[in-house]
This record gives C-alpha cells, sequence and structure tokens, in this order.
C-alpha cells in the first residue's frame, strides 16, 4: 500500500458504514491523519479505524440534522489537529418523500435531506475553502450521486436526488472561484454503490438480483473501489481534475 497520503489530515464525514468506512480504512492505510466523523454509530467509526495506529486518528461525534453542527464539527477537528490538507463531504441520508405521501411526511423528509446533504456539508466545506485559502491549498471531495444529475429512478427520493444536486452545484462553484488559490474541488458521483442503504432501496426495484440485472457490469459498485478514488484525489497528483465529476457506475450511465 503507498504511503502517499502520509503527512495529510483527512476529515471525513459519515465514517461509520458503507462508503465512509470503506474510505476512512483506505485513508489510514495510506498514511492519512483522520479525523472521522459519526452521527450516532461510534462504534461503527471506530471499527472502521481500527487497523490503524491510534495516534493517527479521532472519532467526532456531529448530528447533522441540526443547524450549526458542521461549524462545531470543524471546530473540534481543528482542535485536534490545527492543519486540515483535505475535507471528504461524504454523510447522507435518504429520506423517503413520496408524491402521494402525506404532508408532514413531504415536509420533514425535504427538511431533514437538505439540512444533512446539502445546507450542513456547504457549511463544512465552506469553512474548508476558507481554511485552505489561508493555508495556500487543499482539497474538497464531495461525495454525490448520479441521482444528482438525472434524477432518482425511484419516486419516493425526490428530495435525495434534489439534495445531492445541490451539494454537486456547491463543489463545482468551489472549484470555479478558487482554483487559483491552490483549492481543489472533485465531485465523485457512484451509481448504486453495495452499502445497506442501496440494498434496503433495491426492495423498490424488486430486489438485489433485479438491481444486478439492470446494471451493465451485472453487479454494484463495491464501497472499498469508492475509497480507493477518495484516498486517489485526496493526494492532490490529479490537480486539473479539478470541477470534475467521476462517474463510477460501471458503463450503467455513461455521459
Amino acid at each position: 500500500m503507498p504511503q502517499d497520503l502520509e503527512g495529510k489530515t483527512v476529515l471525513l464525514t459519515g465514517a461509520s458504514g458503507g462508503i465512509g468506512a470503506a474510505t476512512a480504512a483506505e485513508l489510514l492505510a495510506r498514511g492519512a491523519h483522520l479525523i472521522a466523523h459519526y452521527g450516532r454509530d461510534r462504534e461503527g467509526a471506530e471499527r472502521a479505524c481500527a487497523g490503524a495506529p491510534a495516534d493517527r486518528w479521532t472519532a467526532i461525534p456531529g448530528d447533522l440534522s441540526k443547524p450549526g453542527a458542521a461549524r462545531d464539527l470543524w471546530r473540534d477537528a481543528r482542535a485536534w489537529r490545527e492543519r486540515i490538507d483535505v475535507v471528504v463531504l461524504n454523510a447522507a441520508v435518504s429520506c423517503e418523500t413520496p408524491f402521494d405521501g402525506p404532508d408532514d411526511v413531504w415536509d420533514e423528509g425535504w427538511e431533514t435531506s437538505m439540512r444533512v446533504n446539502a445546507l450542513e456539508p456547504a457549511s463544512l466545506g465552506r469553512e474548508a475553502v476558507r481554511h485552505f485559502v489561508a493555508e495556500g491549498g487543499g482539497a474538497l471531495i464531495t461525495i454525490s450521486s448520479w441521482a444528482a444529475q438525472r434524477g432518482s429512478a425511484i419516486p419516493q427520493l425526490p428530495a435525495y436526488a434534489s439534495s445531492k444536486a445541490a451539494l454537486h452545484a456547491f463543489a463545482q462553484t468551489v472549484a470555479r472561484n478558487h482554483a487559483r488559490d491552490g483549492v481543489l474541488s472533485y465531485i465523485v458521483a457512484p451509481g448504486i454503490v453495495r452499502t445497506p442503504m442501496s440494498e434496503i432501496s433495491a426492495t423498490y426495484r424488486g430486489g438485489i438480483e433485479a438491481v444486478n440485472a439492470m446494471l451493465a457490469m451485472g453487479e454494484m459498485v463495491e464501497p472499498d473501489e469508492v475509497g480507493r478514488l477518495v484516498a486517489f484525489l485526496a493526494t492532490g497528483q490529479a490537480k486539473n481534475l479539478t470541477g470534475a465529476t467521476l462517474d463510477l457506475n460501471g458503463a450503467t450511465n455513461v455521459r
């Protein structure tokens, strides 16, 4: 395993499971110091980091459904490592907001989706950008979704797709306005990743086998593959990819 992230500090949101847990393990394996954010599942974040020396990581809680949580997370992260080189905006929720559901479910789902998936990540990204500009550079890596580009194929998830599209545009705006400041901003847009969240949503598509049958490769994206891509971007070796959206869907959605 190359130690190409040695000396870098990475703040990763949503490190407890799925893409986040796989990414946490990959970043640590490649030498990074890691601030592993979690919402409720501290044990999950600790499991993801357990293979690395204890002095190279810390787990910090933060309820991103609460206004201002991202600023508190940033403050706590800086208390552990004053210089942060990379921020990975990964944490997200997938609230159902069905068109034919009750009004209160619609309203609450939209408010939670936008807060957790867009507003607080953008606030954290803003803190990171200001820090990167002052420090002479850094990288912001946003985990988006193919749903941000084409809408969700699941009619119960319009708020999820919309929130991901909002954060996608935020990340592009960072790239366009801060490239000369040394701030790199990448968007990773996976298709269907084999996580507990996608396995639950597969019930709307007829189950796991039905989902795999509709994919060009016949299989979901593995979380480890997303983690490896994020780790590569975190090295900063592909600076001219800033602003790019990297599709990771096995040719099911070719643009």
